[in-house]
């Protein structure tokens, strides 16, 4: 039934400061905004900022951006002078930085892939990890 991710919408409290975080930090292209929010993109992917009063969740979730290894190195080279805080550092395959937006909305930047995460947990399995289609090896 579902075929694709459509589009990811966030709640944020200062559209003027969202959109330079997300276009001049991040890269993402701006197409249009208005009064109460703006359309984004990075590659295939339809970023929506609406501004309210956010209230990001205080667990795990994240929202996870694939990129390339020098894009990455380059903005982690830049990060002391951006003020953007980290919310963890990368213990899991493939680099990752994870960034918090202006509003503590948890974003995760990776190189890998899907399929790169599961050749790695091949050779270094999660405790209680059950397999329900073996990954397909290029």
């Amino acid at each position: 039934m579902i075929q694709a991710l459509n589009h990811i919408t966030i709640t944020v409290g200062d559209l003027g400061t969202s959109i330079s975080f997300y276009r001049d930090v991040l890269g993402m292209q701006l197409h249009v905004s208005w009064d109460k929010g703006a359309y984004l993109s990075a590659g295939e992917l339809w970023f929506c900022l609406n501004l309210g009063q956010p209230k990001p969740a205080a667990d795990y979730s994240h929202i996870a951006f694939s990129v390339q290894a020098e894009a990455l190195a380059a903005l982690r080279a830049r990060l002391p002078d951006l003020a953007v805080q980290q919310w963890q550092q990368n213990s899991s395959e493939g680099d990752s930085l994870y960034l918090l937006d202006p509003d503590g909305h948890r974003l995760e930047l990776h190189c890998g892939s899907l399929q790169t995460r599961l050749r790695a947990l091949e050779q270094s399995p999660y405790s209680g990890l059950i397999w329900h289609s073996k990954p397909a090896h290029e």
